[in-house]
């Protein structure tokens, strides 16, 4: 039933391919995927810091209502990231300190919660990653309806059972399952580029020239009058 369903996840991407993007800045992933993907703003690191990497089992809530989450919890396999769109409401908090004690325990790699959390001290002095959009002391209902493992969207981002979640300070991101190596290859290059960048300047020989040329093709003389 649509609202109202548990499903098997199919595939997922590889432990390879989790510990390749592991720490890798998401920012250069973004740029590597064209700047056109984003959780949102509003999803930041609630916890003390450290990078997220790991398969998504994605999990789709009634605003205000935590019972998939706490199902797929008992799910999640070890490395999963439990990725859950609540409409972004931020009037009941669905995770505290004792669902963080569970995925811990679990071996869950991390949690995105597009909604509010609580107990935010203690979540905030530990390193279990866990990003969310907001804080409210108002506990959840447990009613559901839910689904576990279909398709959601957070701010536009589409999040298949399976694709790889990355996070860090900046941000979150979720690279599909069929283009990790590419975005993974792409986001190599770029590192290695920016190296290079970072030598210019330290050198003083970076070169700057793009800014007068672009500048000369939107018509702007750069010449200061």
């Amino acid at each position: 039933m649509i609202g109202l369903q548990i499903l098997e996840r199919k595939r997922q991407v590889s432990e390879r391919q989790v510990q390749a993007m592991r720490g890798l800045p998401v920012a250069n992933i973004s740029d590597c995927m064209s700047r056109m993907t984003a959780a949102g703003p509003r999803l930041r690191p609630m916890h003390k810091g450290g990078p997220l990497a790991g398969p998504a089992l994605t999990v789709k809530c009634r605003p205000g209502d935590n019972l998939m989450i706490h199902k797929a919890l008992t799910m999640a396999q070890p490395g999963d990231v439990i990725v859950v769109d609540a409409g972004g409401d931020l009037t009941n908090a669905l995770f505290g300190e004792l669902m963080v004690a569970t995925a811990i325990a679990r071996g869950v790699a991390g949690v995105v919660l597009n909604g509010a959390v609580r107990d935010c001290a203690e979540i905030a002095a530990g390193d279990f990653p866990l990003y969310a959009a907001g804080v409210t002391h108002r506990g959840p209902y447990k009613d559901g309806p839910g689904e576990i493992n279909t398709p959601i969207a957070i701010d536009g981002m589409v999040i298949h059972a399976g694709d790889l979640i990355v996070g860090d300070a900046d941000g979150l991101l979720c690279v599909p399952f069929d283009e990790v190596e590419q975005v993974l290859a792409a986001t190599r290059q770029k590192m290695e580029a920016e190296k290079k960048t970072l030598r210019d300047i330290a050198a003083g020989t970076l070169d700057t020239s793009w800014i007068d040329a672009t500048l000369t093709r939107l018509g702007c003389d750069p010449r200061p009058r």
